[in-house]
């Protein structure tokens, strides 16, 4: 059986024990029954991952000890997913899950002139991230932004990467799959609403140097073509 992984929100390196917040502990004690002397992985999401062992099985404090921490070091490469939001909610978080399990190091979901839902409960959906980081068995959590306006997306910070936008309208586009991609280059790829972006949308992101990708010959669902490009970027 493998050894229970959660997920802390802080960590102190210098402390040799940690008392685990209220939903972990009952989940360690009342889900799992759990006791003393057993073992429990745990993981900041900032790389770290420490093997602890429980001292006080406690239902809302639970305490554990400090035995081995190991840094891992993050992927070279960072890919980011730009994706507009989704009118069904539970869309939008199957993306978020799959996205996370498959390595995508940020998420920054969109407002386009066609989004038709901007409500975003960010809160939870950090919490499908985290919970898609622990059964992936990774130690690195992907970055969640609250949502922003595509105009207002800070283009600047994005000057080393190689930027590519996904869109539905005819032209020059090439296969996203068919790139050379530097393995060592960062990413940044725009996936648009039901219904795609504008004219005006593809035309500013082309203005900011976007290159306008194809994900393959059908049509895709947003949140298909999200989880299609961090696999084709992933790789």
């Amino acid at each position: 059986m493998s050894i229970p992984f959660f997920y802390i929100s802080n960590y102190n390196p210098s402390e040799k024990t940690i008392v685990l917040d209220e939903e972990t502990s009952r989940h360690v004690v009342q889900v799992l029954r759990m006791k003393e002397g057993e073992k429990l992985n745990l993981t900041d999401g900032k790389g770290n991952l420490i093997s602890t062992e429980i001292a006080e099985a406690h239902k809302k404090n639970c305490l554990v000890n400090i035995q081995q921490s190991i840094f891992n070091s993050q992927h070279s490469r960072k890919i980011t997913i730009a994706i507009s939001l989704l009118k069904n909610t539970s869309r939008f978080e199957w993306f978020l899950e799959k996205a996370t399990e498959i390595g995508v190091s940020e998420i920054i979901p969109l407002i386009c002139e066609r989004t038709e839902k901007e409500k975003f409960r960010f809160e939870r959906m950090k919490g499908i991230c985290i919970s898609a980081m622990l059964q992936s068995q990774q130690c690195w959590l992907t970055t969640l932004h609250e949502p922003v306006q595509l105009a207002n997306l800070p283009i600047s910070q994005f000057a080393s990467h190689q930027k590519y936008i996904a869109h539905c309208l005819e032209g020059s586009k090439k296969e996203l799959a068919h790139q050379q991609i530097v393995k060592s280059d960062n990413q940044i790829i725009l996936i648009g609403p039901e219904g795609d972006f504008t004219k005006s949308e593809i035309e500013l992101a082309l203005k900011n140097n976007f290159k306008p990708v194809s994900l393959g010959e059908t049509r895709l669902r947003t949140e298909t073509a999200g989880v299609v490009a961090a696999s084709l970027l992933c790789i």
